[in-house]
């Protein structure tokens, strides 16, 4: 009989379902308090949401989130979440950094980003992708480039201009 927590656990995870661009079903097995409240703290940072619920009532949200049964065989054993509204890819970046700190402890068995779900090899992939930051800063340059070399070469065809107007004046006197 499902009391009012549960119920409330099952609305709260389900909107949470919905609203996610990207979510990662990670195994959270050996992981102590210390880590666990660091990892939390990389999401919270992140704007990531960090969450452990049992697995049936994430079923039953994920199924109230519209998603059916595909994550059935993703919640095995001692999964927890890990959802992004904004930024599908950034999860797999603080999962990464988190790892490279604590011995790959959190094991991603798969995942959800913008409509796909993946399986756990995906994880690696989407980690190693720039930021959108990046990716932007690497296109203003783009963009930045071929003026640059322009105004580079009309100054130093001016240089050049100017050294020849100057050596002639020199042989006029």
């Amino acid at each position: 009989m499902p009391n009012q927590g549960k119920i409330d656990i099952v609305e709260k995870s389900t909107q949470k379902f919905k609203d996610a661009s990207g979510i990662y079903f990670a195994k959270y097995t050996g992981m102590n308090v210390e880590q666990a409240t660091h990892f939390r703290k990389l999401c919270r940072e992140s704007n990531i949401d960090y969450e452990i619920v049992k697995n049936t009532l994430t079923k039953i949200a994920v199924k109230n989130a519209g998603y059916k049964d595909i994550f059935d065989k993703i919640l095995i054993g001692q999964v927890g979440t890990v959802t992004s509204v904004d930024d599908s890819i950034a999860p797999a970046r603080v999962i990464k950094s988190f790892n490279k700190e604590n011995d790959d402890i959190i094991e991603v068995v798969g995942l959800y980003a913008d409509g796909n779900l993946y399986g756990p090899e995906k994880y690696e992939d989407l980690a190693n992708l720039p930021t959108r930051e990046e990716l932007i800063g690497k296109f203003a340059s783009m963009l930045n480039q071929p003026m640059t070399q322009f105004a580079s070469v009309l100054n130093a065809t001016m240089t050049k201009l100017a050294g020849v107007l100057g050596s002639l004046k020199e042989q006029k006197n």
